[in-house]
């Protein structure tokens, strides 16, 4: 590849890359105003992602215009940490969100979860004590649980929709428990449990109870971070698949100014 080609590929690269960049950074923003405080967890990875690679794409945009070896060596030496680091991360997110997937039960539209089928990792994390309190008391302000009313009008509605695992696991008994729904928000708490599960006594009509403390609640909870882990991973295939071919293209560029370096 001739100087000239390689450095105007890596230029309009970068240029590119900066307007990907500043999308990322507006769809992080996006997350911020339209997510509420339990689903807000990416939020800053993601504008962080899109301000680091806005940053990378001008050091290389930089480089490649003013044909400068020296800022084409940083940018390379930086972009080939980001893509150790995206290769890790993502081999990481598809190995812990191998495990876990949902039970279909009789009757119903949408699956339960349990906690014990879900990785090492979403248990330790789910099971210590300060952090499932800070996601509990989340989880108490979100609108999930004390929106069903408002969803399904009816008892048959609510038999027939497909709940969410936050709401499946949440905001109900487990059916096994067979505590006989009133409504999407009461169940009948005076029949007594089928089940030993522990959830069947955790479970209370309150709002502010519901089954936030119950294992069926972190296994939903541990289903929406599975699915969420998996998209970015899905997602930073595609990243890593781009820009090492950005990659492979700015040590053409660095080359070719090193050359032109040393002529001069």
């Amino acid at each position: 590849m001739s100087t000239g080609t390689s450095t105007f590929v890596i230029r309009w690269i970068n240029f590119l890359t900066m307007l990907i960049a500043v999308a990322v950074i507006c769809f992080g923003v996006w997350m911020s105003i339209h997510h509420d405080g339990c689903r807000k967890s990416l939020t800053l990875p993601v504008l962080g992602l899109g301000a680091f690679i806005l940053l990378i794409s001008l050091i290389g945009f930089m480089g490649a215009l003013k044909n400068i070896a020296a800022l084409l060596w940083i940018y390379l030496v930086v972009l080939c940490l980001v893509l150790i680091a995206i290769l890790v991360f993502t081999v990481l997110a598809f190995i812990i969100t191998n495990n876990g997937s949902g039970h279909a039960a009789p009757g119903l539209k949408y699956k339960e979860y349990q906690l014990k089928d879900y990785s090492s990792w979403f248990l330790k994390q789910l099971n210590n004590t300060q952090n499932w309190e800070r996601l509990k008391s989340c989880l108490v302000k979100s609108e999930d649980c004390n929106n069903l009313p408002k969803k399904y009008k009816n008892l048959k509605q609510y038999k027939l929709a497909k709940l969410t695992p936050i709401e499946a696991g949440c905001c109900r008994p487990p059916s096994e428990c067979g505590y006989p729904a009133v409504n999407a928000s009461y169940y009948d708490l005076s029949f007594h449990p089928i089940s030993t599960n522990k959830d069947c006594k955790r479970y209370k009509n309150s709002r502010a109870i519901k089954c936030y403390s119950c294992d069926s609640c972190k296994a939903g909870v541990a289903q929406y971070m599975k699915t969420e882990w998996r998209v970015v991973a899905i997602f930073n295939v595609v990243l890593f698949v781009v820009l090492s071919m950005i990659y492979f293209v700015g040590c053409c560029a660095r080359r070719n100014a090193s050359r032109n370096l040393s002529k001069t």
